[in-house]
């Protein structure tokens, strides 16, 4: 096998922490020694061993002169655990191949650096592009300290998110609905406005898929939201979170009842028009350690979301059907000519039952 098999094969390891390391990355790491495989490992929990001293802890027989590959640089520094680092060169590991640099400033390059001053013969840059897009969540929030931002739809062909009376279920298919659900497992936090509490009031839980529940974030500007909806009464995990103005400060008695439900509050500033500021919002967000954002709209949100240049990807599903009328997957985003269109790139298309699902990216 190549240098790229054994890479690609620990990206494949590394997925199975999705859900549960974040916000540490996603690592895998395999042993090769003597043409075969001998050790084998993935972070798979936040503060606990790292992929690579999982692998070695893995393997039967020495790992003394074994070519290690991960798909992340090895850490230098001392965090919830030991460096990775000193416990390769402890080992005598012979050979080290990595997909690429890791990002954190207090890391990169010099994991690499530690390994080549103690004789070890390194390679970075293997299968370098999977290797980031493992991790873009990590990256992302390791360099500036907001969450990655994906925003989700399930439209009509025409473009259609609901009919008039703001019913969309159900838009998609049954086959849709499922990866949506696998797609919140690997997410830390949905997010949603609170038109789309009153409007559907969801769940916004894990149920048609394998994997932890995410945390659950609501926008309400001015706690206008009522207690009764089901959200509020279905937060046995305590995942639920409520962000509203910070002019909301007063609103003692409102929040003391949210507080008695598992409801953490999160207060952000408004903007202009009297909403809650998005950046202002992320900002908070980041600062609980969620470093992935999948929003849910509705409409408003998601147009917000755009005009203000706050994602880093979309997630589109089209349903082969039409409406004629309803309410627009995204509303005004104040364009006037087809010059000032928002331009996307197009990553991947893909048949799931009935629909489409688009994946862009700016």
């Amino acid at each position: 096998m190549t240098d790229e098999s054994y890479i690609q094969l620990a990206i494949e390891i590394a997925k199975k922490g999705y859900g549960n390391v974040s916000p540490n990355p996603l690592v895998g790491c395999i042993i090769i020694k003597d043409g075969k495989i001998i050790g084998a490992g993935y972070h798979e929990k936040y503060g606990k061993n790292h992929a690579e001293i999982n692998a070695i802890e893995s393997s039967n027989e020495s790992v003394e002169g074994s070519t290690l590959y991960v798909n992340l640089e090895p850490c230098s520094h001392y965090g919830q655990t030991p460096p990775c680092v000193e416990k390769i060169i402890e080992k005598r590991i012979k050979r080290v191949v990595i997909g690429t640099l890791d990002m954190n400033p207090i890391v990169s390059g010099r994991g690499i650096k530690k390994l080549k001053a103690a004789g070890i013969d390194v390679k970075v840059g293997v299968l370098e592009k999977e290797c980031i897009d493992l991790n873009k969540f990590f990256f992302k929030y390791i360099t500036k300290k907001l969450p990655y931002v994906t925003l989700k739809a399930a439209q009509t062909i025409d473009g259609k998110i609901a009919d008039f009376d703001g019913d969309s279920k159900w838009i998609s298919s049954t086959a849709s609905r499922k990866i949506v659900h696998r797609m919140r497992s690997k997410y830390d936090a949905i997010l949603i406005g609170s038109g789309t509490v009153a409007k559907d009031d969801p769940k916004l839980t894990v149920r048609l898929a394998e994997g932890r529940n995410p945390k659950r974030i609501i926008l309400d500007t001015h706690l206008k939201l009522k207690l009764s909806h089901k959200i509020f009464h279905n937060n046995t995990d305590g995942n639920l979170i409520v962000i509203t103005s910070i002019n909301n400060g007063k609103k003692k008695s409102k929040v003391a009842k949210l507080k008695s439900l598992g409801v953490n509050i999160l207060y952000a500033r408004e903007n202009k028009k009297g909403l809650i500021d998005l950046r202002s919002a992320l900002i908070e967000i980041g600062k609980i350690n969620i470093s992935s954002v999948l929003v849910e709209g509705g409409s408003a949100l998601l147009s917000n979301f755009i005009k203000e240049n706050l994602y880093d990807d979309i997630s589109l599903f089209i349903a082969p059907k039409i409406l004629g009328a309803g309410i627009d997957s995204f509303g005004n985003l104040g364009i006037k000519t087809i010059r000032q269109a928002y331009k996307l790139k197009i990553d991947s298309v893909e048949k799931t039952g009935d629909d489409i699902m688009i994946q862009l990216s700016k």
